[in-house]
C-alpha cells in the first residue's frame, strides 16, 4: 500500500474509532433519529458549499440512481439502526460486531465478481485481526437483545455494500460531492421525524451536544472525505480494514481520556489487531485501480 493510502488508512482507523463512542454519550439524552438528523444536518452545511461551489452538484446528480443506492446503504439505514442499537449495545460490543464488515465485503465481492481477489496472507490477516479484536475487547453478549443484534448485523451489510458502489459506479464523482448529496437526502428523509423532537437538543447536557458536533464535522464531513479518497487509493475491501483498528482506537482513547484501566486483554490484543491489518492491507492480485482524479481534486 502506497504512502498516501497508509496516511488515509491511519487517519480513517483513528476518526471512525470515535463515533461509537459518542453515539453512546449522546443516545443517552437524545433520541437515535435526532442524533442521525444533526449529524446529517451539520456534515451537509459544511460540504454541500464546497460541492455547489466548484460545480460539481449538477454532474453529481446525473448519477442519482447508485447515489441513492450508496446513501440508503451507508448512511440513512445504517446511522439510525447503529445509534438505536447503542441504546442498549455497549460501545465496544457495537465496534467489536462492526468488525465483520470486511467478511461481509469479501463475500459480497465474491458474489459480484469483483477482481480484488483475497490473498491467503490477507484472509489470516482478518483472521489475526477479529481474533486480536475478541481478545481487546472481549465477547460478551450475555443479556445482548437480538433485534439490536440483528440492527448492528443490517449496519455491517449495508457498510460493506455501499463501497462496492462507490468503486462501481461512482467513479466519477467527487467524494465531497456524493457524500454531500447523501447527507441532504438522509436529513430530509428525517426531518419530519426529527424536527418535533429537537426541544430535547436544548434540554442536553454539554457533553451530548459536544458529542453531535463532533459526530458532524470530525466524524461525518471530514470522516466521508477522506475515506472515498481511501476506496479509490486502495480498493473497497482493503479500505474496510479500518473496522479492525476502529475498537482499538475506541479502547485506547477510553484508557486515555477516562481512566481506564490498561487490561491484559488490551496487551495482548492490541498486537495482533495491528499486525491483522498489515497482513489484510498487504499487496495482492488485484484489478485495474479506479480513476483517482476525481477524488483528489476534491481532498484537497
Amino acid at each position: 500500500m502506497s504512502r498516501r493510502g497508509w496516511a488515509l488508512f491511519l487517519a480513517m482507523s483513528v476518526i471512525w474509532g470515535v463515533p461509537y463512542l459518542l453515539i453512546k454519550v449522546a443516545v443517552g439524552e437524545v433520541s437515535p433519529v435526532v442524533v442521525v438528523f444533526a449529524r446529517c444536518v451539520i456534515g451537509a452545511a459544511l460540504l454541500l458549499p464546497w460541492t455547489i461551489a466548484r460545480g460539481q452538484l449538477r454532474p453529481a446528480l446525473r448519477h442519482w440512481k447508485p447515489l441513492l443506492a450508496f446513501t440508503v446503504l451507508e448512511m440513512t439505514g445504517p446511522w439510525l439502526l447503529l445509534s438505536w442499537a447503542e441504546q442498549s449495545l455497549s460501545s465496544s460490543l457495537t465496534g467489536l460486531l462492526v468488525a465483520g464488515v470486511p467478511f461481509a465485503a469479501a463475500l459480497a465481492a465474491r458474489l459480484a465478481g469483483e477482481e480484488d481477489r483475497l490473498t491467503p496472507a490477507r484472509l489470516v490477516g482478518m483472521a489475526v485481526g477479529v481474533v486480536g479484536i475478541a481478545v481487546l475487547l472481549g465477547l460478551d453478549l450475555e443479556g445482548a437483545q437480538l433485534l439490536p443484534l440483528l440492527a448492528v448485523a443490517l449496519v455491517v451489510v449495508g457498510y460493506a455494500t455501499a463501497p462496492m458502489i462507490v468503486s462501481r459506479a461512482l467513479p466519477d464523482v467527487p467524494g465531497v460531492a456524493a457524500s454531500s448529496i447523501a447527507l441532504f437526502v438522509t436529513a430530509v428523509v428525517y426531518a419530519p421525524f426529527a424536527v418535533p423532537r429537537l426541544g430535547q437538543v436544548g434540554d442536553a447536557s454539554s457533553e451530548a451536544l459536544l458529542s453531535l458536533v463532533l459526530l458532524g464535522v470530525l466524524c461525518t464531513a471530514v470522516a466521508l472525505a477522506l475515506f472515498f479518497a481511501l476506496i479509490r487509493e486502495v480498493g473497497p475491501q482493503r479500505a474496510l480494514v479500518i473496522t479492525f483498528v476502529n475498537p482499538a482506537v475506541a479502547v485506547l482513547l477510553g484508557v486515555w481520556l477516562l481512566d481506564e484501566p490498561f487490561t491484559l486483554g488490551i496487551a495482548l490484543g492490541l498486537p495482533l489487531v495491528l499486525a491483522g491489518c498489515v497482513l489484510a492491507t498487504g499487496r495482492g492480485a488485484r484489478g485495474p485501480r479506479p480513476d483517482v482524479e476525481a477524488i483528489d481534486a476534491a481532498a484537497r
